[in-house]
């Protein structure tokens, strides 16, 4: 039951949406939440499964939908399928990124967080030209995170719905030079104050992952958040939305004389070029890097297969046919 409009009843259904760097550990967190002892499979496309929780006796359970985006960034227009103005009001977005590969995590991140953010406000859009209480509830709740009189409220800008960014592969990430880690740990702080996000980070230990776990129980099912926090980049971050702040955060790690070279006309796009400085993106087409599941062994089906060769060759041969037909008209003409 998702209870009248506004009427304030407790929503029984949550979706948590998990999108984040191709291979990261998305289906490992999911599998983990959902008490599920098995090896995580690769994610194709868009996948899709539930959970259940008890409230107590006689009382209907609480049902939560995991959505995982698979292919990194390759399949960014998956992203209007689970989010819809209807289902907007009970969603929460986790962004994964695997800090073993600081070159990549940059355009992961930023590509992921455009293309949900957009996609976020347009039915946000569309939902308040029906129900404009529901999107001032949703305000309302998002700001609850940030006390009132933090300084930080005027320059922040925050999801509408809650988002949780997880830095994956810590253990690998630990090894890393110090100067490395604290650029790294600085910007995602940065990043997730800015989006009034949450953000921690995990690894295959056990008690990182309870502690990931208990977040993401508390998106799916409600359960009390954690007020706990850790900034020392020496250690696993967490950090709950709307406890860091700014002048914490400090500036971006970057030497005095060399700061005002840099030239950007926000904040955000600052701590970007900054971050670039010591991990340059790989020009890589994402979409390359996405194989195609027609050819996929996995995926083998006899009959399909030998009609999928046999309609590539007849296409083949028909391109040659009517190249042919098209250098024969230029040489008539």
């Amino acid at each position: 039951s998702s209870g009248g409009e506004g009427d304030g009843l407790e929503i029984g259904e949550k979706s948590v949406f998990f999108i984040g760097s191709k291979n990261g550990g998305k289906t490992t967190i999911i599998l983990r939440c959902l008490d599920r002892d098995e090896p995580p499979k690769p994610t194709l496309a868009l996948e899709y499964t539930y959970g259940r929780r008890a409230r107590g006796h006689n009382i209907p359970k609480d049902i939560a939908h995991f959505w995982e985006l698979g292919g990194g960034t390759s399949l960014l227009d998956l992203i209007s399928i689970p989010i819809t103005s209807d289902t907007l009001r009970t969603f929460s977005i986790v962004l994964v990124l695997d800090l073993s590969k600081p070159n990549d995590l940059w355009p992961t991140m930023e590509n992921l967080l455009q293309a949900t953010k957009s996609h976020i406000d347009k039915m946000i859009m569309k939902l308040g030209k029906t129900n404009s209480k529901a999107v001032s509830e949703m305000r309302q709740k998002i700001w609850s995170n940030m006390q009132k009189d933090h300084p930080d409220r005027e320059l922040v800008d925050p999801f509408l719905i809650p988002l949780v960014i997880i830095g994956s592969k810590y253990d690998i990430f630990q090894d890393f030079d110090s100067e490395k880690r604290k650029v790294m740990c600085k910007t995602l702080r940065f990043v997730a104050h800015y989006y009034g996000a949450s953000l921690m980070f995990t690894s295959k230990s056990e008690a990182l992952l309870l502690k990931i776990r208990g977040v993401i129980n508390q998106l799916a099912f409600g359960i009390d958040k954690s007020k706990s926090i850790c900034v020392d980049q020496n250690k696993p971050l967490f950090i709950t939305a709307g406890l860091d702040s700014l002048s914490q955060i400090g500036s971006p790690p970057v030497p005095d004389n060399d700061i005002g070279k840099l030239h950007a006309r926000s904040p955000m796009e600052l701590w970007k070029k900054v971050y670039e400085r010591v991990f340059p993106p790989k020009s890589m087409n994402t979409l390359k890097d996405t194989k195609d599941p027609a050819r996929d062994p996995q995926y083998a089906e006899r009959e399909v297969d030998e009609m999928r060769t046999q309609k590539d060759q007849e296409l083949e041969q028909y391109k040659r046919s009517s190249s042919k037909s098209w250098k024969q008209i230029e040489l008539d003409s």
